[in-house]
C-alpha cells in the first residue's frame, strides 16, 4: 500500500465468493463511490466463470457516473494466490446450493417446523453451519498460512459460526463480522421521529445506540438521538401500532412478499420485555420458542411477517443472473448506489482514514460481561488505523439474557460439534434447539433426512 497525501493506494482485498451476484456488485459500486482509496480486488470463486462475469462488471463500475476512485479486478485460480499480498480479505460465499437451503428450510416443513429464513438458527441453521463451518475452516487456515495480518471481513450466515471458526482455527485473526439488521432499526427510528416529532433530515450515525446480544437476534439497551430519549419516542409508536402493525407500502405485491414485515415481532418483543429487538421480524422470529411468532403459517400471517421461500430465491437468482449478462453485455449500465453497508468505511478506518463506530460481530473479552469469554457477540466497536476494539454494552439486562444466553449455549455446543465432526454432539444441539417441537423419535428422524439431503458437504463427518 502507498500513503500519499489523504489517499492510500495499492490496496489488495481479496473476495472470497467473488462470483456473487449481489453483495460483490453492492462493494464495488462503494469502493468507487469512495475517492481516496483505490487498489486491486482479487475474486476468488469456485464458480471462475461468475468470477470472470464480476471483473467485467467490476471495470465497468469504474466507468459509471459519480466514480471517484479506479479499482482492478482479477479472477484468482486458487484461494491462496487470491489471499497472496491482500491487506483486507472479503468472506461472501453459499455454503452448499440453494437445492440444500431448500432441505433446510422446506423438508422440516413436513413435520409442522416452519422457519422464516433458515440460515442462522433454528433446525435449518444448524444444518447449514455443519456444511459452512468446514469451508470457512479451510479459509481461516489458508489466511493464517498466506496474509496473516489481513483484516477478515465476514457477511456469510450463519455469521455467529463463521466468525467463532475463524478464530478457532487461528486465534490471532484479526476478523469480524458485519450484518446490516441494526441499521435497519436505527432507520425505522429515523422515520418514527419524523412521523411522531417532525423531525426531518436525522442521519443514521446520529441514531446512538447501544447493541447487545447476538448476531440476528441484537437488542438495544439504550437510544437517543441528541438529548432524545429514543424509548420513550418507541414506545409511542408501539402503542399505536402494535396492533395493526407498521407497514410503509401496502400494494398487493408487497403484501405478497417474502420481505414483508409490520414489525409487529420487534412490538411484541419491546411490550414483553421493555427492550428494542434489533433485527428484522423474520430474523427475530425464529430465536424464540416455536409457538410464539412460528406456530404455523397461520400465525406468521398474523404478526404480518412472511416466510422466505427457496423457490423466490432460485427466481431471484435467476434474475439476477440475467442482470449480470445485460451488465456484461452493456444492454444496462450499472449505477451506483449507496448500499448502506459499513464495509468500505470500515477498510477506510482501519487504513487510518478516518474513526468511527458500528455493530459488529467479536469474541467476547469483556464487552457483554455475563456471557461466556469467547463467545461471539454483537456489540459496537471502534474503529481506527489498524484497531478494532469491542466498546464494552454491559450485561445482558435480566429480561432477556434467558432468551439470549440459551442461543449463545447452543452456538457454543454447535461450535464443538462440527469442530469435532461429532454428528451426534450436533443432533444434541438441533433436539435442544427453541424451534423443536418433535419427540426425540422424531426430531432424529428429521435430522437424519437433513443430513442425508446435504451429505455431500458433509463428508468429513462420516471419516
Amino acid at each position: 500500500m502507498k500513503y500519499i497525501g489523504n489517499k492510500v493506494k495499492d490496496v489488495k482485498i481479496a473476495y472470497i465468493g467473488g462470483g456473487s451476484r449481489g453483495w460483490a456488485w453492492g462493494l464495488m459500486s462503494d469502493l468507487v463511490a469512495c475517492e481516496d482509496v483505490s487498489g486491486v480486488v482479487s475474486l476468488y470463486d469456485i464458480d471462475r466463470e461468475a468470477a470472470e462475469h464480476n471483473k467485467i462488471i467490476g471495470e465497468k463500475y469504474n466507468l459509471a457516473e459519480g466514480a471517484k476512485s479506479h479499482w482492478e479486478y482479477e479472477v484468482a485460480e486458487t484461494l491462496e494466490s487470491a489471499l497472496k499480498g491482500a491487506n483486507f480479505v472479503v468472506i461472501s460465499i453459499l455454503p452448499g446450493t440453494f437445492d440444500e437451503m431448500a432441505s433446510d428450510v422446506h423438508l422440516p416443513e413436513q413435520y409442522g417446523i416452519y422457519q422464516a429464513v433458515g440460515d442462522t438458527v433454528g433446525v435449518g441453521g444448524i444444518i447449514r453451519a455443519l456444511r459452512t463451518i468446514p469451508m470457512i475452516e479451510k479459509i481461516g487456515l489458508a489466511v493464517k498460512e498466506v496474509c496473516p495480518d489481513a483484516w477478515v471481513i465476514n457477511y456469510t450466515n450463519p455469521m455467529t459460526m463463521c466468525v467463532k471458526t475463524l478464530y478457532r482455527v487461528f486465534p490471532q485473526i484479526k476478523a469480524f463480522g458485519c450484518c446490516h439488521e441494526v441499521f435497519g432499526t436505527q432507520s425505522l427510528l429515523i422515520k418514527i421521529l419524523d412521523k411522531l416529532y417532525g423531525v426531518e433530515g436525522v442521519k443514521r450515525e446520529d441514531i446512538k445506540v447501544n447493541v447487545v446480544g447476538v448476531n440476528h437476534f441484537t437488542w438495544l439497551t439504550s437510544a437517543y438521538y441528541r438529548n432524545i430519549d429514543l424509548f420513550e419516542v418507541y414506545g409511542q409508536f408501539v402503542d399505536k401500532y402494535y396492533q395493526t402493525g407498521y407497514e410503509e407500502r401496502f400494494d398487493e405485491n408487497w403484501l405478497n412478499s417474502c420481505w414483508r414485515k409490520a414489525e409487529r415481532v420487534k412490538m411484541d418483543l419491546f411490550k414483553r420485555y421493555g427492550y428494542i429487538a434489533a433485527a428484522g421480524d423474520r430474523h427475530l422470529a425464529e430465536f424464540c420458542p416455536a409457538n410464539w411468532y412460528l406456530n404455523d403459517r397461520e400465525c406468521v400471517e398474523f404478526w404480518k411477517f412472511a416466510l422466505t421461500t427457496v423457490d423466490w430465491r432460485k427466481k431471484d437468482l435467476k434474475e439476477r443472473l440475467e442482470c449480470s449478462e445485460k451488465f456484461r453485455s452493456g444492454e444496462e449500465t450499472v449505477t451506483l448506489r449507496e448500499t448502506g453497508e459499513d464495509g468500505v468505511n470500515q477498510i477506510r478506518a482501519l487504513l487510518g482514514l478516518h474513526d468511527m463506530t458500528t455493530n459488529v460481530n467479536l469474541p467476547n473479552v469483556g464487552q457483554i460481561p455475563n456471557l461466556p469469554l469467547g463467545a461471539v457477540v454483537e456489540t459496537n466497536a471502534s474503529f481506527r488505523a489498524n484497531e478494532v476494539k469491542p466498546l464494552v454494552a454491559g450485561n445482558i439486562p435480566t429480561e432477556i439474557y434467558s432468551l439470549i444466553a440459551r442461543i449463545v449455549g447452543e452456538q457454543e455446543a454447535l461450535d464443538q460439534a462440527a469442530a469435532a465432526r461429532d454428528l451426534e454432539k450436533a443432533f444434541a444441539v438441533f433436539a435442544n434447539d427453541p424451534q423443536m417441537r418433535l419427540p426425540l423419535c422424531q426430531a432424529r428422524e428429521l435430522f437424519d433426512k437433513m443430513v442425508g439431503n446435504t451429505k455431500e458437504y458433509l463428508t468429513e463427518y462420516f471419516h
